[in-house]
């Protein structure tokens, strides 16, 4: 065995690898946990405040 046969398995092994992490996240059993985690930017927001235009605080000196 020489160095191109481990890197001919070492190329199998990474590809069938990247085809197994493909499956497991476009499988239907992980849809809602992708789902939620995809609307986790959004839910965390607070709402804004009522907007005031400063007339009403501003004071003359």
């Amino acid at each position: 065995m020489d160095v191109n046969d481990l890197r001919s398995i070492i190329t199998v092994v990474s590809f069938l690898l990247f085809i197994g992490i493909v499956f497991w996240a476009w499988s239907g059993r992980r849809k809602s946990d992708f789902d939620a985690a995809a609307r986790l930017p959004l839910d965390d927001d607070q709402p804004l405040p009522p907007a005031t235009h400063g007339n009403a605080q501003r004071t003359s000196q």
